[in-house]
């Protein structure tokens, strides 16, 4: 199995948050939800809000990331993150709040509502919320 492993870093501005090795990589792109295995063609692309899945050899690891880049070699993926989270570093009760915030921002509407900023907080209060409940 060591032969179809390949190196991901987690970067974000405030740590080196995962570096090992996986023989899968599951995350969310503004082109949608991808698979990375080894050896997949180079790309560069926008990480969008939501759960990264590590599949490494002793098991499976999540972790929430909100916004950044990620950048696919044959053998190495570097994921640069605005914010990255592990589930138990996630206080669900918080997260909860700032889902309830967001939609009523959204369902009372108006003028002075920001519904860009109201839709992303939504987004990312779900994707902690999915990533605690996996």
């Amino acid at each position: 199995m060591a032969e179809n492993l390949f190196k991901v870093e987690i970067i974000s501005p405030e740590r080196a948050f995962y570096e090992g090795m996986v023989d899968f990589l599951e995350l969310t792109t503004s082109e949608g939800e991808i698979g990375v295995y080894k050896n997949h063609i180079p790309m560069t692309n926008v990480l969008m809000p939501g759960v990264v899945t590590l599949h490494e050899e002793a098991g499976e690891k999540v972790a929430a990331v909100h916004a950044g880049f990620v950048v696919i070699m044959p053998d190495k993926v570097t994921i640069m993150a605005e914010i990255a989270e592990w589930p138990d570093e996630i206080d669900i009760n918080r997260a909860e709040e700032a889902r309830i915030r967001a939609e009523r921002r959204l369902n009372e509407g108006g003028d002075s509502i920001d519904k860009d900023r109201a839709e992303l907080a939504l987004k990312r209060a779900l994707v902690r919320i999915s990533t605690i409940k996996r």
